[in-house]
C-alpha cells in the first residue's frame, strides 16, 4: 500500500467516524425529545412487562443516554480527531 493509498484510507475512515458520531448525536437528540414527549406512555408499557418505579424507569434511561453519549465520543470523535490530526502531519506528495 503506498502512502497515497493509505492517506486515502485513513481519510475515507475519519468520514465514516465523522457520520457515525453525527447519527449517535441524532440518536441521542431523538431519545431525548422521545422521553420528553412520551416518558410517561413508555412507562405504562414497561412497567407492564416488569416492575419498576418510575424513578428507577428514568434512571435506567438517563443511564442508556450517557453511555451512548459516551461510547459515541469515545468511539467516533476521537478516533476522528486523532486520525485527521496524524494526516495534517503527514501530507501525501504532489
Amino acid at each position: 500500500m503506498t502512502k497515497d493509498e493509505q492517506y486515502n484510507f485513513l481519510n475515507a475512515v475519519a468520514g465514516i467516524c465523522l457520520r457515525c458520531f453525527v447519527l449517535a448525536v441524532c440518536v441521542l437528540l431523538f431519545s431525548f425529545v422521545f422521553y420528553l414527549l412520551a416518558a410517561d406512555w413508555a412507562y405504562s408499557i414497561h412497567s407492564r412487562w416488569f416492575e419498576i418505579t418510575r424513578l428507577h424507569f428514568d434512571l435506567m434511561y438517563y443511564y442508556v443516554l450517557a453511555f451512548m453519549k459516551i461510547a459515541s465520543f469515545l468511539f467516533f470523535l476521537l478516533p476522528y480527531v486523532a486520525i485527521k490530526l496524524m494526516l495534517r502531519k503527514k501530507k501525501p506528495s504532489p
